[in-house]
């Protein structure tokens, strides 16, 4: 039997004050896919996450997650999300690994209650997937741009949620460490079973790891297998993007011309 779309996009249009920055969006998330969401500057793409988080209403359109409409959809725990932003606050904060992780749980067990044994066991569970169970009581000021990225995917992960969301996760992670990091959502996605969403401007390295690819500026213009997206020559791609790119994989030094 056919498992009903995560998310479903229908016609999904959105503006801020008079400009439209999301335009006619037709798109499914199926179960199981790993999807790389590309596009220029300015082209949609932390809006559409956005729109799919609740956080924004279309203009337009509808949008469905799980099947149900989004006006009755309560259900968010199935939904992770970590922002671009995650690990940009203040090194000196003084939570342990453990306890960041463990807040992740807030949503589901309230402000009010107090974490037992079986929610640290949880929040272990989640680091053990991401390869952080050692550095548990370890102050998150202390790790690495990489290491704490993986953290707040741990708390993102801690509710057991179907489909994870990622807004340019690998920004602040030591370049040596980015085909860890990939190979960490490769798991995710394969062995867990945890369908991902990922925006990012990483061409070259996001159609080595990702079974589908978006690409949007504005509205979709490219959404299939990441197979196919390969075959895309750099003309191709300059059409979409509406300035010169250039698919990288492996050397990302800047010579003038934007590296996705």
């Amino acid at each position: 039997m056919r498992l009903s779309p995560i998310v479903t996009l229908n016609d999904v249009s959105f503006k801020y004050e008079r400009e439209w920055v999301v335009k006619n969006v037709r798109l499914s998330i199926e179960p199981g896919q790993f999807l790389g969401l590309v596009g220029p500057n300015g082209s949609g793409k932390s809006t559409l996450i956005k729109l799919m988080l609740g956080l924004l209403k279309p203009d337009k359109g509808t949008i469905q997650l799980f099947g149900k409409p989004m006006k009755d959809f309560k259900d968010w725990k199935e939904i992770g999300f970590v922002s671009q932003k995650a690990n940009s606050f203040n090194s000196g904060f003084p939570a342990s690994v453990l306890e960041v992780v463990q807040s992740g749980l807030v949503s589901r067990i309230g402000t009010l209650r107090f974490f037992n044994r079986h929610h640290k066991a949880k929040a272990m569970e989640a680091l053990r997937l991401v390869e952080m169970e050692e550095f548990a009581q370890s102050t998150i000021g202390e790790l690495s741009g990489g290491q704490q990225q993986r953290v707040f995917i741990a708390r993102a992960l801690v509710s057991d949620p179907k489909l994870l969301i990622l807004d340019e996760p690998t920004v602040g992670v030591d370049k040596k460490h980015v085909a860890d990091f990939y190979e960490l959502l490769r798991k995710l996605n394969d062995e867990q079973g945890i369908t991902l969403l990922m925006v990012t401007h990483d061409i070259g390295t996001i159609t080595e790891h990702a079974t589908h690819v978006v690409c949007m500026n504005k509205s979709i213009h490219y959404h299939g297998a990441s197979e196919d997206y390969k075959e895309f020559s750099d003309e191709e791609l300059n059409s979409l993007y509406g300035h010169p790119v250039h698919k990288l994989t492996h050397n990302h030094e800047y010579d003038g011309v934007e590296h996705l």
